[in-house]
């Protein structure tokens, strides 16, 4: 593990004992979080992209906030829906939040998670899927936005056009050179996995995986990163690729820490997630010591550059900077992490 970040699911809505966090608390308390994290070093922050659903849906603006008040976080997606992206609307967004950042965005893309309502990217205008579940939608997408950020020419020029005319097929602006570099696959499965080596983008394992033989979820993970990396070294891809796995990880330092997290599951989950019978990664809830050899233990993380900390993202921004610190202190150097903000001064 050389980086790791947050994964939060800005999560809204009632709190229980009269309180609430509406929309814009949960907006305003992600960038907080940010520039948190970019004082602990060059750490992530990663959103979650629901649509019809209270969490952070349109998550540009939220990146542009962001890449605007730190300075060396890194900050992304896990994941946008393809399904429901304009993809040149989308390619210009990212180059402009990639540039505004100086090359700091780590863009996750992917069919998209379980929605909680039915075909809900038709309801944006985006129709013609013949996969009841839209995949071919989101990668017909996706095609669309690669050409563009690597700077195709998209739309034919007007040689009439008074703002400068010329022939020739124009590119969309603005361009943001190497971005294409920094783009992620969320992949649920290892054939996923496989094409998003061969496409030569970055792998982002899902929280779950469409695969239950009774093989532990690390496992499986680890399995999936494999192929991944196979199918990029055969299809002839320059550089090593980066990829990242995310799990729920809390150091139990304090009575509160307990309190919220001393029932941890310490096993994976089996369960059915769109009809595809599926296995789900444990909670790992332990005082720092313990919490180091089970993630030494822990395939996937071992053999991951990137591991997100999925965040309770409605116990606010100070009780999760605590946990993260806790775990940049006292977990993270013993799996790999340095960083120069947290030596003695």
């Amino acid at each position: 593990m050389q980086r790791f970040g947050t994964l939060s699911f800005g999560h809204y809505g009632p709190l229980g004992g009269g309180r609430e966090l509406t929309a814009g608390d949960s907006m305003r308390q992600a960038i907080d979080l940010a520039q948190g994290m970019d004082d602990l070093g060059a750490v992530g922050v990663y959103f979650r992209v629901h649509h019809f659903a209270r969490q952070q849906a349109s998550p540009m603006p939220l990146l542009a906030a962001i890449a605007a008040t730190t300075k060396n976080v890194e900050i992304g997606t896990g994941v946008i829906d393809m399904r429901y992206e304009n993809p040149l609307y989308l390619a210009e967004e990212a180059a402009a939040v990639d540039l505004i950042s100086d090359g700091r965005l780590a863009l996750g893309v992917s069919r998209g998670s379980p929605e909680t309502v039915v075909r809900g990217y038709e309801a944006f205008g985006y129709t013609g899927s013949q996969d009841p579940r839209g995949a071919d939608l989101a990668r017909e997408h996706f095609d669309t936005f690669l050409r563009a950020i690597e700077g195709e020419g998209i739309a034919e020029r007007d040689p009439n056009s008074p703002f400068g005319g010329g022939s020739g097929m124009q590119r969309i602006e603005p361009h943001s050179p190497g971005l294409r570099s920094r783009i992620w696959w969320g992949a649920g499965n290892s054939d996923s996995a496989e094409w998003a080596g061969r496409m030569g983008v970055n792998l982002m394992s899902s929280t779950l995986l469409t695969q239950a033989d009774g093989t532990p979820f690390d496992i499986l993970q680890a399995q999936q990163i494999d192929a991944f990396r196979t199918a990029w070294r055969e299809a002839g891809h320059a550089g090593e690729p980066r990829t990242s796995v995310s799990r729920s990880i809390f150091p139990i330092t304090t009575a509160e820490d307990e309190l919220y997290f001393g029932g941890g599951n310490e096993q994976d989950g089996i369960g059915y997630i769109d009809g595809m019978r599926s296995t789900f990664g444990k909670t790992y809830a332990a005082a720092p010591d313990v919490l180091v050899e089970q993630l030494l233990q822990d395939a996937a993380v071992q053999t991951a550059d990137t591991l997100m900390l999925t965040i309770p993202s409605q116990l606010g921004v100070e009780f999760n900077l605590r946990i993260v610190e806790s775990f940049a202190k006292y977990v993270a150097p013993s799996l790999g992490w340095e960083s120069e903000a947290l030596q003695p001064r």
